[in-house]
């Protein structure tokens, strides 16, 4: 269908949806969000054929218009202009990359594929990528890159990024792939080698990671559907992070069980390696709730069988002998928050947030009253979180949820020490510091 066809169609498929939360708010809905240690989760609603689709339009940021920083911070564009920016990583000279790529279509098999699909595109969260990663230097130290330029271009729905020695690897949607790396170069040169390949749809960011000692790099690898409604089999090697070994080339499933396992960091003082997943749909505002967690070696966290303390997805094929294994995770973020982008702020970078994980979260579809759509702070005491999610930036939602200014994914720590936040919807880099 065309473009205009598939515009009314999407204003169809609002105003039925429109209707559908009109009927489940109704029926009840929970007065608060699902979130620390011990949330309380709402029981199960299945909605069947007929699931929550709700989706703000995109508008973008206009006329100076900016997002709300908490008291104490403040906000300025670092850069502007891009072209779906998703994810950033902070070279050791201080330049910052962004890597910028879009969802794409795909097949349609069904009526209600289709309404997704034509929602989604209303929503600017689908349609052609523009596969490049973008360097950007601020070589002036006022907070805004002024200098920009195309460090790698041609590849496949980049997203994850690392540097290890002399070596640059991209997290594309169907590969690990690794590229000569010259320190200062605004441009990559030489040809890419596949290190390890994934398999692509669906889910299909690829968020990298490496250890400290330079000696692996994990991959976060989402699943291809909600909850394996294609069958098993190609879900193999999805909802997991790998981990490749650098010196033997070995690519291994270190733990699985995570849905969509998107940003990934460690833990100073322990060591220890987190992430952010997204959960399943269709159950509910709040059923079940995005998490963060520490992952563990071998861990299995439930997907598809079980959520959260191992309660049951009775849409699932059963399956006890997986679900006795599943380990709980250890902070709640709320429901559908889409909670993707994930980092460690050291202590002192941001006046009134002390260390923790800060976590930039995309923004529902599958709720009746949006959630998410803003960057909070999990902050961290003893290697743990020890206090409920703080507000870091707000704003990129209209009041009456009609319209998003923009969406905030990755989140990085600057060169500079400020925050910096790629908001997808609204083409720009966020740069957070005191007030």
């Amino acid at each position: 269908m065309g473009m205009d066809v598939s515009s009314a169609f999407a204003r169809v498929v609002a105003g039925v949806g429109a209707a559908a939360i009109a009927v489940r708010r109704l029926s009840g809905v929970p007065s608060q969000q699902a979130v620390g240690p011990r949330p309380e989760i709402p029981g199960a609603r299945p909605q069947g054929m007929l699931p929550t689709l709700k989706m703000p339009t995109a508008r973008g940021w206009k006329g100076g218009h900016a997002p709300t920083p908490a008291p104490g911070l403040k906000v300025n564009a670092f850069a502007a202009g891009l072209k779906h920016p998703r994810w950033l990583y902070v070279l050791p000279n201080g330049d910052v990359l962004a890597a910028e790529a879009l969802q794409q279509e795909q097949s349609v098999k069904s009526v209600f594929d289709y309404a997704m699909v034509a929602t989604m595109r209303r929503a600017a969260a689908l349609g052609v990528s523009p596969n490049r990663i973008t360097l950007l230097r601020d070589a002036d130290g006022d907070g805004v890159a002024e200098t920009r330029s195309p460090y790698l271009e041609g590849l496949n729905q980049p997203f994850g990024m690392a540097v290890v020695g002399d070596t640059f690897y991209v997290g594309n949607t169907d590969a690990l792939v690794a590229f000569p790396f010259k320190p200062g170069a605004t441009k990559l040169d030489g040809a890419g080698r596949k290190l390890a390949s994934f398999k692509p749809g669906g889910h299909w960011t690829r968020s990298l990671l490496a250890t400290p000692d330079g000696a692996s790099l994990y991959v976060g690898v989402g699943s291809l559907t909600n909850i394996a409604d294609n069958g098993f089999a190609v879900e193999e090697g999805r909802a997991a992070i790998h981990r490749h070994d650098i010196a033997s080339g070995r690519t291994e499933i270190f733990a699985s069980g995570l849905r969509n396992p998107v940003g990934i960091a460690f833990e100073p003082t322990t060591g220890a390696l987190w992430t952010v997943v997204n959960e399943r749909d269709g159950l509910g505002d709040e059923t079940p709730p995005d998490y963060l967690t520490n992952v563990v070696e071998g861990g299995f966290y439930g997907w598809p069988y079980c959520y959260w303390d191992r309660i049951v997805d009775d849409r699932v094929p059963a399956n006890p002998a997986m679900v006795a294994k599943a380990l709980q995770p250890d902070f709640a973020l709320g429901g559908h928050t889409a909670s993707l982008g994930l980092c460690w702020l050291p202590a002192g970078v941001l006046p009134g947030f002390g260390a923790g994980m800060v976590i930039g979260q995309h923004g529902s579809w599958n709720r009746s009253t949006l959630s998410g759509y803003r960057v909070v702070h999990v902050a961290f005491e003893n290697g743990r979180p020890s206090a409920p999610p703080r507000d870091i930036l707000t704003g990129f939602l209209s009041d009456d949820e009609q319209f998003s200014y923009g969406r905030p994914v990755g989140v990085a720590i600057g060169p500079d020490k400020s925050l910096l936040i790629a908001d997808d919807v609204g083409d720009v880099i966020w740069r957070v510091v005191g007030g």
